[in-house]
């Protein structure tokens, strides 16, 4: 195990120039997108004001409930329990984690509880949906022990709203979004104007994400990140989703560096054998606390990846983290397109985000998996099902 941990820390460069790579691939690849559906344009109809309410709770996260590998359907072999045993001075695959979940209203006494259509979101926050024109309200609540924020992709904020700490020259008011303070609230007003929406060589709806920002590395890697969902103007239904569109689904490929979370003190104390036994600078210690996660689940742990055979299915992808975050989902059993392009692996470099339609023929349980080898051999794999 000693040498994989030194191949990773080596490879650090050869993801780099990967990345670069990957990037100019990115750009070259627009001529090859397909025009939009055209939205109504005679639609001048004011924009909705959609309200969410969610807190930043504390939550015990198992990275694999299920206590096996379901990809092979057998128990976890010796590679697996690296990640997923905990032992004397391991944590395994508990960890406390720090997530958004949404509730009903202002008083944050009553949690929402999760549809089956978004069971597979797992450590994601709610999709927030909006149409072009609409207006996000955004009401925050840190109930956890630590600070965190709400920091937006793609919409348009003021300086009161963006969430994100930093000598940007202002004061008062529009500091108090930057830090939200343990029992404090925030209301984060955010517009969706055209440039947040599809663009002309996008489909009917595009996805950004939101996550905290007081700390970044150490809050997204605590499991703060969630999806915002943007459908053009007169393509949406009344909560916002695209109607021309069955099934979204969310993915968020990341290495969740436990080693680098707020809670790495706690988790110690409470799922370790044998709390004094640890060193945190032990390399076999760092590494265990590695999870390679697809919506903070390993080794086929994601439940709820469902759609039916012929369904309109939009596949929302994201990636978050550091430079070992390359990453390239693959979809066994059939294709999606990617602004016109048929394909059935993506890039994914750290926060990027794409928007994958599919229309499934081939019905069954399905491989759907990171293609980095090393990803793969940590558990970063899960199933998807076409009934």
């Amino acid at each position: 195990m000693k040498q994989r941990i030194k191949w990773r820390r080596s490879r650090n460069a050869v993801y780099l120039v990967v990345a670069a790579a990957a990037g100019l691939a990115v750009i070259t690849s627009t001529a090859l997108r397909s025009p939009a559906p055209q939205a109504a344009e005679a639609d001048t109809s004011p924009g909705k004001t959609r309200t969410y309410y969610v807190a930043a709770v504390e939550v015990p996260w198992d990275y694999a409930p299920s206590g096996k590998n379901l990809v092979t359907g057998e128990a976890f072999d010796e590679t697996a329990n690296v990640f997923v045993q905990r032992g004397p001075d391991r944590i395994g695959k508990t960890y406390i984690k720090a997530v958004y979940r949404e509730f009903t209203d202002a008083t944050f006494t009553q949690q929402k509880a999760r549809p089956a259509a978004w069971r597979h979101l797992g450590v994601l926050g709610p999709v927030v949906h909006a149409e072009v024109g609409d207006t996000i309200k955004f009401v925050f609540k840190n109930t956890l022990r630590i600070p965190a924020s709400v920091h937006p992709h793609g919409v348009f904020y003021e300086k009161d709203s963006e969430g994100a700490p930093y000598a940007d020259g202002t004061g008062g008011a529009d500091k108090r979004d930057d830090i939200v303070l343990p029992g404090r609230s925030h209301t984060y007003t955010w517009k969706v104007p055209e440039r947040a929406g599809p663009g002309p060589m996008d489909g009917s709806s595009v996805v950004w994400m939101y996550h905290s920002h007081v700390d970044e590395p150490a809050d997204t890697n605590a499991g703060l990140i969630g999806p915002i969902i943007v459908t053009a103007k007169g393509m949406a239904r009344a909560d916002g989703s695209p109607k021309d569109v069955d099934r979204e689904l969310v993915t968020m490929f990341t290495v969740f560096d436990e080693n680098a979370s707020p809670y790495l003190d706690a988790n110690i104390n409470r799922f370790a054998g044998n709390p004094g036994s640890v060193n945190p600078e032990d390399e076999g210690f760092i590494e265990s606390n590695l999870m390679h996660s697809v919506n903070g689940y390993v080794y086929g742990n994601l439940p709820g990846l469902r759609a039916a055979n012929g369904d309109r299915v939009r596949w929302y992808v994201m990636a978050q983290g550091t430079e070992v975050d390359l990453h390239t989902p693959h979809w066994h059993g059939n294709t999606v397109t990617i602004n016109g392009m048929r394909t059935d692996v993506a890039d994914l470099l750290p926060m990027s985000m794409l928007v994958a339609d599919m229309t499934p023929d081939a019905s069954g349980t399905w491989l759907y998996h990171c293609h980095v080898n090393d990803h793969i051999i940590a558990g970063m794999q899960a199933l998807y099902t076409v009934e």
